[in-house]
């Protein structure tokens, strides 16, 4: 009797083993066949589950993250109020806005530490195409040739109708200076690799002279000081500059509007090209802050501190 209680308790414990290493196995499987895919347009715009946290089978940029405990984000912390320095903190705390607060969010969602990295504009994406950060966060605009060379997310802030791309010029020229037509003796400028200088580009077929500087300040002080005559901004950000910096003599141009698919609005995070299922975690984050309306209360929140600060 002992012995036959002993072979069936053996016989179902055998079963239960297999039941759950099927279990496993077809769990991963399940992973492992999930299907994550740029969308027509070229971004990716699918998020993925974290109603239970991030899933065992992760791989490429996502499983070095893991392994390593860091999320390495790149950005050029001088466009406040997304990013920006505060002078009055130090070490990683001095990287402050918008896009650092939702940077803080992703890393915490990874549970792991952040690691912010400035640079100039013109080196984001390329840091992340060569593996030196994982993400880029930085206002990216979506731009076709950024999206055939990494995978770009879903748009996460819409600061107003259209592109929000306008023209700055000194105030005393407001009269000069009213639509696109009016900038074919002029000399205009634009931050390098910036969704402005594209649009101009594109958009503004005549001009005495078209310079790229690295930086959005060096576009004010060319403009402000009359080493150009024009400069392509984010409006938004700008329209804050010139409130701040009323020395600086600049103005905003009303009636010259540039044009871009609604599809393509909104700033957006950008990854290595080909690290589908990063970004799909990523907009899940994304997900959750707009769900949650938290982008905009920091943009106000940090709208206020760079304003203190004369940014």
């Amino acid at each position: 009797m002992n012995r036959e209680w002993t072979g069936r308790f053996l016989r179902r414990l055998t079963a239960l083993a297999l039941a759950l290493c099927c279990a496993v196995c077809f769990g991963a499987v399940a992973e492992q066949s999930v299907s994550y895919v740029e969308n027509e347009y070229n971004y990716v715009d699918g998020s993925m589950d974290l109603s239970h946290g991030l899933p065992d089978v992760v791989s490429g940029v996502l499983d070095r993250i893991r392994r390593t405990g860091v999320l390495r984000v790149a950005t050029e912390p001088y466009f406040a109020p997304q990013e920006f320095i505060d002078p009055d903190l130090e070490g990683q705390d001095q990287y402050v806005g918008a896009d650092m607060e939702m940077a803080r969010m992703i890393a915490d969602r990874l549970g792991v530490a952040l690691e912010i990295v400035p640079m100039e504009f013109t080196e984001v994406l390329t840091s992340v195409s060569e593996d030196q950060c994982d993400l880029a966060i930085s206002a990216l605009s979506f731009t076709p040739s950024r999206a055939a060379t990494n995978t770009m997310s879903k748009g996460y802030y819409f600061s107003g109708e259209g592109t929000n791309v306008g023209i700055v010029i000194r105030a005393e020229n407001l009269e000069k200076i009213t639509t696109i037509e009016d900038l074919s003796d002029k000399i205009i400028i634009a931050q390098s690799g910036s969704l402005q200088e594209a649009l101009i580009g594109e958009q503004v077929r005549a001009y005495h002279e078209f310079r790229r500087v690295s930086t959005v300040q060096t576009v004010y002080d060319a403009v402000s000081t009359g080493k150009a005559d024009a400069g392509g901004v984010d409006i938004t950000s700008a329209a804050a500059y010139i409130r701040n910096n009323p020395q600086s003599g600049l103005a905003l141009v009303e009636g010259i509007q540039f044009n871009l698919e609604e599809t393509y609005q909104g700033d957006r995070i950008a990854a290595k090209k080909g690290e589908l299922q990063l970004m799909y975690f990523v907009n899940a984050v994304i997900d959750e802050i707009l769900e949650k309306d938290l982008y905009n209360r920091w943009i106000d929140q940090y709208s206020v501190r760079a304003a203190e600060l004369g940014m």
